[in-house]
C-alpha cells in the first residue's frame, strides 16, 4: 500500500492536452500560442513529446488557435499544478491506467480548486460592477446627448444615429424611452424636445 500511496506523487503521466489562444489581430494569436508552448518547455517537471497545431480560424471578431500537446508530467501534484498554470482546454490522462492520490495531495487540490474559484467569483463580481457603472454612464450620454440635438433642431432617427454614431436600430430604444417619459416628442418622422 505504501508503494501505491507513493505513485501518485512520483507517477510519470502521460496526457494529451488542447490549449487555445483566442485574441486578435491573427498575428498576435500566432506568435502568442508559440510563445506559450516554449514558456511550457521551460518546465523541467514537463516533457512535450509531440505538438500539432491547428489552422488559425476566425471566431466572429477574434481569431482562434489550438495545440494538441503530447506530454509527461513528473507526478499528480504538477499535473494539477499545470492545469491551474496553463489552464488547458481539455486534458486526458493516457497513462498509467490507474493513478493514487494521497489525502493531502487530494486536500491541497480541492483548497487550490476552492481558492481559484473564491478568486474568479471575487474579479467576475467586481467586472460586473465596473459593467453596470459604465452602462449606467454611456446610458445617461447617450440620453443627454439625443436631447441636445433635439435641442438644436428637429431631427430623423436617421439623422440622429449619424449624429451620436449609434446605431439605428439601438437608438431607437433609447428614443422611445424618452417618448414614454414625454422628454420628446415625435412629429413626421422628425423628433423634437416636448
Amino acid at each position: 500500500m505504501v508503494e501505491a500511496e507513493k505513485q501518485g506523487e512520483h507517477a510519470h503521466i502521460r496526457c494529451r492536452t488542447i490549449i487555445e489562444v483566442l485574441g486578435k489581430p491573427k498575428e498576435y494569436v500566432e506568435d502568442a500560442i508559440k510563445e506559450y508552448i516554449e514558456h511550457i518547455k521551460q518546465d523541467s517537471e514537463l516533457v512535450i513529446l509531440n505538438e500539432d497545431y491547428s489552422e488559425i480560424k476566425e471566431q466572429g471578431p477574434l481569431w482562434s488557435k489550438f495545440v494538441e500537446l503530447d506530454l509527461v508530467v513528473k507526478g499528480t501534484k504538477k499535473l494539477i499544478g499545470f492545469c491551474f498554470e496553463y489552464m488547458p482546454s481539455s486534458i486526458e490522462v493516457v497513462k498509467p491506467e490507474h493513478l493514487v492520490m494521497t489525502n493531502p495531495e487530494l486536500s491541497n487540490f480541492l483548497n487550490d480548486l476552492q481558492a481559484r474559484l473564491h478568486n474568479v467569483d471575487m474579479i467576475v463580481k467586481q467586472l460586473k460592477a465596473e459593467n453596470d457603472f459604465l452602462k449606467h454612464n454611456m446610458n445617461a450620454i447617450l440620453h443627454n446627448a439625443i436631447l441636445i440635438c433635439l435641442k438644436v433642431s428637429r431631427l430623423s432617427l436617421e439623422q440622429l444615429s449619424q449624429i451620436t454614431g449609434v446605431d439605428k436600430k439601438e437608438l431607437e430604444i433609447f428614443v422611445e424611452k424618452l417618448l414614454k417619459e414625454n422628454k420628446i416628442k415625435k412629429e413626421n418622422e422628425l423628433y423634437s424636445l416636448a
